[in-house]
């Protein structure tokens, strides 16, 4: 929706409402809602929000020790600038509209630890290259038969959670209809926000959904990817019910996990595929199988790309698994991966290897669905770009089961784990920018902090008797 569009919706009563929102460090919409007319009339040039927004927990407190933004610094603001090509309507709210926005310094320039800024950054790299990224997300959630009120007020036990089905329904089509009045709205709704949703299938989990989108450019996928969180829980709320993207809600269920699908572009057609190498290998290499290791079609900036993704995704675990909880999400037979291998169209890998011609791709499986988009877009592009630019070898396909291949190496284990690889990091130090590296560090670790502070639901079952 252009701002005429929004002009003629406003002078129409259509919309009354506009929400400028920017991600923050989480990937969640924060800001505020202005009435429309003083949006076209003030606040189109801009806004601000308190600059602490960023250096908060999950649970709004302040947190202390970062550069950006303290007590000792007063908490100023940000300025909130929107970017008017995301404006967009709401569907799901009353006579709404929504607005992102960069975030900027008084001075003029774009907040370096902002997360669109951090993926800006990424994609202008490619921009001076010649080159163009095609992305997606494919993101799973669980839907609960339970509102989000009744759940906290049961401190979301198991037992007060009860799933909107009574059975795994992976790619079933007869329980998930029951579901149908939430994911029909999910559907027809989303490309009415601007989000363009691709389909929409049950999981392996009880009341589990993933939703694919269509694949766009980094910056318009990450901005449809958050809107797509936030209204989805806003219309599960309206229903009565609640959907969790936690990675990992259950410990003997799956996770929800965050696939991003990747490939590069210039003005010739993909980065990835090499049509005399395909042309010398034959007509089966058109449509591999999947038991296909050879890697014929594949481009030796394919290899390169892959292998920068293989060489440095540990070191940028971070910003595919930045909570605690993502940690658990890794089980061997979880469909979550474990083992940093690469496979032609296997589950049991970190990365898989999909698609041919234009549509070759790599799928990155090791993003949770807490994984802020902005951010582990940016790392899947800065690592691929790393083995570009140092030519690195992504070695051969693997073949089998990876979970139970000991000699591979293994994803990290914990956010601790995740935030020392991303401190040391000197590949992410040049991508990113001591400031970012330091900022996303500093906050993994008031995380970690708080949770070693806090006595858990498993404690007070194991130890209040029995010792």
């Amino acid at each position: 929706m252009n701002r005429d569009a929004l002009a003629q919706k406003i002078d129409t009563g259509e919309i009354d409402t506009v929400l400028m929102v920017f991600p923050d460090a989480g990937g969640r919409l924060v800001g505020k809602r202005l009435t429309a007319p003083y949006f076209l009339e003030q606040a189109e040039a801009g806004t601000h929000g308190c600059n602490y927004l960023l250096t908060v927990n999950i649970e709004m407190d302040p947190l202390e020790g970062f550069k950006l933004a303290s007590w000792d610094q007063g908490y100023g603001d940000f300025a909130m600038k929107p970017d008017m090509e995301t404006l967009r309507p709401l569907p799901w709210q009353k006579s709404s509209a929504m607005v992102i926005c960069d975030l900027h310094a008084e001075s003029g320039e774009l907040i370096d630890e902002a997360p669109r800024s951090i993926l800006k950054k990424q994609v202008d790299r490619l921009a001076r290259l010649g080159l163009t990224c095609n992305i997606a997300s494919e993101l799973e959630f669980f839907l609960f038969n339970t509102s989000y009120h009744d759940a906290n007020v049961a401190k979301y036990a198991p037992a007060a959670l009860a799933p909107s089905s009574d059975y795994r329904i992976d790619y079933h089509t007869m329980q998930t209809t029951r579901d149908e009045p939430i994911m029909h709205a999910l559907r027809q709704q989303m490309p009415a926000a601007g989000v363009r949703v691709e389909s929409t299938k049950g999981e392996w989990g009880k009341g589990q959904h993933e939703v694919n989108f269509i694949y766009d450019r980094p910056i318009v996928m990450a901005d449809g990817h958050c809107v797509f969180k936030h209204g989805a829980k806003e219309i599960a709320e309206q229903n009565g019910k609640s959907i969790t993207f936690m990675p990992k809600v259950f410990a003997h269920e799956a996770g929800n996990s965050c696939h991003i699908h990747v490939s590069i572009f210039d003005e010739n057609g993909s980065r990835f595929w090499d049509p005399i190498a395909a042309a010398a290998a034959g007509p089966r290499v058109a449509r591999p199988a999947a038991s296909d290791t050879s890697g014929a079609g594949a481009s030796d900036y394919f290899h390169h790309f892959l292998g920068g993704l293989m060489q440095y995704s540990r070191e940028l675990c971070l910003f595919f698994a930045p909570t605690i909880n993502a940690y658990k999400r890794y089980q061997s037979g979880s469909w979550a991966p474990t083992k940093m291998a690469w496979a032609h169209d296997n589950r049991t890998t970190g990365f898989r290897v999909v698609g041919h011609g234009n549509s070759l791709r790599i799928e990155n499986r090791m993003p949770g669905g807490d994984a802020n988009p902005y951010l582990a877009f940016a790392a899947t592009i800065a690592a691929g770009l790393a083995g570009v630019e140092q030519s690195l070898d992504c070695g051969e396909a693997y073949r089998g089961n990876a979970y139970v291949d000991d000699k591979l190496p293994a994803l990290p284990e914990s956010l601790k784990d995740a935030a020392d690889l991303l401190e040391k990091s000197e590949m992410a130090r040049t991508a990113f920018g001591d400031s970012v590296v330091d900022f996303y560090v500093h906050a993994a670790r008031h995380e970690v902090r708080a949770f070693e502070g806090a006595v858990t639901d498993w404690e007070r079952m194991r130890y209040f008797e029995r010792i």
